[in-house]
C-alpha cells in the first residue's frame, strides 16, 4: 500500500479493517460489522478493533477515521486505487470529517494573571462540551493551546488539523462585568458564520465560567448543525448524514403544520439511505411528538405511540443517548406518566448537561401534575442555558401555559409575546394568548390572536385541545384548571370541531 507514493508496512488485520471502511467510505461500518467481516464472527474483546483503529490513525493521521459514538467508525479520507496498490494521499487531500472544529484559545483582553486561567479555563471546558455532541470531532486541548498567542491564518489551521470549522474568542473585563465575543467560522473558506457576545456581572469566576460555557455549548450545537444543513444541500448526492442534518436544522428552526412532513421527510431519507441511522430514527421520533402535542394532527396519541417505539427502539441499540432519552421522558410527561418522564429528563441532562429543552420540559411536567406554580423555575434555567434561539420559544411558552393554568393572565400574556418574538410561526402560542387575553377581557386583541393561529393551523378546533391535554393528565387539579382553559378558547373564538 502506498501512502503519499511511499510504501507503508500495515499488519494483515489493521488493512482488512481499513479496505472494509474504504469500500463503506459513504456510510458509517458498525463495530459488530467490522469484527464479523475481519474475525469471522469469532468472538474477540472490542478493545482489539480499538487497536487497530488507534494504529491506523497513527498512520493515517489523527481525522482519517471517525468515530461515531454509539455507532461505529466512517473513512473520511479520499483515495486512489490502480494496478500499483492503494494510494491515500494525507497531506492534501483529506476530506474534514462532519461537525469538526477546533476551539482556538480566547484572547484575554487587558486581563491579569487571574482573568488567564479563566480565559483558559472557559477554553478548555467547551472544548469538553462540544465533544459531548454526537458525531462531533473536537480537536484536543494540547493542540489548540498550540495556536496560543500566535497570528493565525485560520484557513491554514484548518488544513493543518483537518477541520471545517473554527471558534476564536476574546475576554475582557470592564469595570464590574464581564464580556465574551466569539465566532464561527468556516476553516475552508474563512467566512463568518456565527457571532455572538455574552455580557454578565462580574460574579463568582467559576459559575460564570459554567453559564458561559453551557449557553456557547448550546448555541454552538444548533449553529453547526444549520452549517452541515447548508452543505448538504449543496451536495449533488446527500447520504444519510446530510439528510440527517437538513431534518434536524428544520426541527431546531421549529415545527409547522407545514414544515412537519419535509423534516419527517429528511429523516425517513436518512434511514431508507441508512437504516442504523439512531439519530435519524430520533429525529423522525421527535416530528411524532411535535404533530401530537401542537394539535398538527387528528390523533395526537397516535403520535405519541409511534414516537415511543421510534425512542425505544433507538435506545436498545444506544442506550446513552441523552436527546432520545429527553424524548422519550417528554412523551411519558404528555401521556399521564408524568414521574417517569421527568426522571428521563433528569437522566438526559446527566449525559449532557447542556440540554435546556430537558429544564422545560420538566417545567410543563410540573404544570400537567397540577403544581403548575413549579414551572417557572424550570423555564427560567432553560433560558439561563439557550436565551436566544428558536428553541427557547418553546420554554417561553411552557412558562405562560403555566401562568394561564393559574390564572396569572397579565404574566401568561408577557410570556406568549416573548415566545412569539422568538417564533412568530408558532400556531399554539398564539391560541394561548387568545386565551389570556379572553380572560383580561380584551377580545378583540383574543381574536386577532386566534385568527393568526388558525392561519398557520385551520384544523386546530377546541375537540382537539380536549383529545391532546386530557390524554396528558388525570390530576384533579389539572383537569380544573384545563376548563378554564377551554372556555378561554371559546371566549376567544376558537372553534368547537
Amino acid at each position: 500500500m502506498l501512502i503519499d507514493g511511499q510504501p507503508a508496512k500495515i499488519g494483515a488485520r489493521a488493512f482488512d479493517i481499513l479496505m472494509a471502511l474504504v469500500e463503506r467510505r459513504h456510510r458509517i461500518a458498525t463495530k459488530d460489522e467490522l469484527i464479523e467481516l475481519v474475525w469471522l464472527g469469532n468472538a474477540i474483546e472490542e478493545s482489539n478493533l480499538a487497536v487497530h483503529i488507534a494504529a491506523l490513525r497513527k498512520l493515517l493521521g489523527a481525522g482519517a477515521i471517525v468515530t461515531i459514538p454509539g455507532r461505529g467508525y466512517q473513512f473520511a479520507v479520499p483515495f486512489d486505487h490502480d494496478k500499483t496498490g492503494t494510494k491515500i494521499p494525507i497531506s492534501e487531500r483529506r476530506e474534514p470529517p462532519r461537525l469538526s472544529i477546533v476551539v482556538l484559545p480566547f484572547a484575554n483582553l487587558g486581563g491579569g494573571a487571574e482573568q488567564e486561567h479563566f480565559v483558559d479555563g472557559v477554553t478548555e471546558s467547551l472544548t469538553t462540551d462540544l465533544s459531548r455532541i454526537r458525531g462531533s470531532f473536537v480537536i484536543g486541548r494540547n493542540s489548540a493551546f498550540s495556536y496560543k498567542g500566535k497570528a493565525v491564518d485560520l484557513k491554514q489551521i484548518g488544513r493543518e488539523l483537518n477541520v471545517r470549522y473554527a471558534l476564536e474568542g476574546s475576554v475582557q473585563r470592564g469595570g464590574n462585568r464581564m464580556r465574551v465575543n466569539v465566532q464561527l467560522i468556516d476553516a475552508e473558506s474563512g467566512n463568518h458564520l456565527w457571532a455572538e457576545r455574552f455580557e454578565k456581572p462580574l460574579a463568582d469566576l467559576f459559575d460564570m465560567q459554567d453559564e458561559i460555557v453551557a449557553r456557547l455549548a448550546d448555541a454552538l450545537n444548533a449553529q453547526l448543525v444549520a452549517a452541515e444543513a447548508r452543505r448538504a444541500e449543496r451536495t449533488p448526492s446527500p447520504d444519510s448524514m446530510d439528510l440527517y442534518f437538513q431534518g434536524l436544522a428544520l426541527l431546531n428552526r421549529g415545527l409547522t403544520p407545514g414544515s412537519a412532513p419535509w423534516a419527517r421527510s429528511f429523516f425517513d431519507r436518512a434511514l431508507s439511505a441508512d437504516p442504523d441511522n439512531v439519530d435519524a430514527l430520533c429525529g423522525s421520533g421527535r416530528v411524532d411528538v411535535t404533530e401530537g402535542a401542537a394539535n398538527f394532527v387528528t390523533d395526537p396519541r397516535a403520535a405519541f405511540e409511534a414516537a415511543e417505539r421510534k425512542f425505544s427502539k433507538a435506545l436498545s441499540s444506544v442506550p446513552d443517548h441523552a436527546q432520545v432519552h429527553l424524548s422519550l421522558g417528554y412523551v411519558k410527561i404528555l401521556t399521564k406518566r408524568v414521574p417517569e418522564g421527568i426522571a428521563g429528563c433528569e437522566h438526559a441532562l446527566l449525559l449532557d448537561r447542556n440540554l435546556a429543552s430537558a429544564h422545560a420540559s420538566m417545567g410543563l411536567g410540573k404544570t400537567y401534575a397540577g403544581r403548575a406554580e413549579e414551572t417557572e423555575a424550570h423555564i427560567v434555567e432553560a433560558l439561563r442555558l439557550s436565551p436566544r434561539d428558536n428553541r427557547a420559544s418553546g420554554a417561553m411558552h411552557t412558562s405562560g401555559y403555566a401562568k394561564n393554568h393559574l390564572g396569572q393572565w397579565e404574566q401568561a400574556v408577557a410570556w406568549f409575546r416573548r415566545a412569539l418574538e422568538a417564533h412568530r410561526d408558532h400556531p399554539h402560542t398564539n391560541f394561548q394568548l387568545g386565551i389570556a387575553l379572553a380572560r383580561l377581557g380584551r377580545l378583540d386583541e383574543a381574536r386577532a390572536a386566534v385568527k393568526a393561529g388558525l392561519a398557520l393551523n385551520p384544523a386546530f378546533s377546541i375537540a382537539r385541545a380536549r383529545a391532546t391535554w386530557t390524554a396528558a393528565s388525570d390530576n384533579l387539579t389539572y383537569l380544573a384548571q384545563f376548563e378554564t382553559i377551554l372556555e378561554g378558547m371559546r371566549m376567544a373564538g376558537v372553534p368547537e370541531s
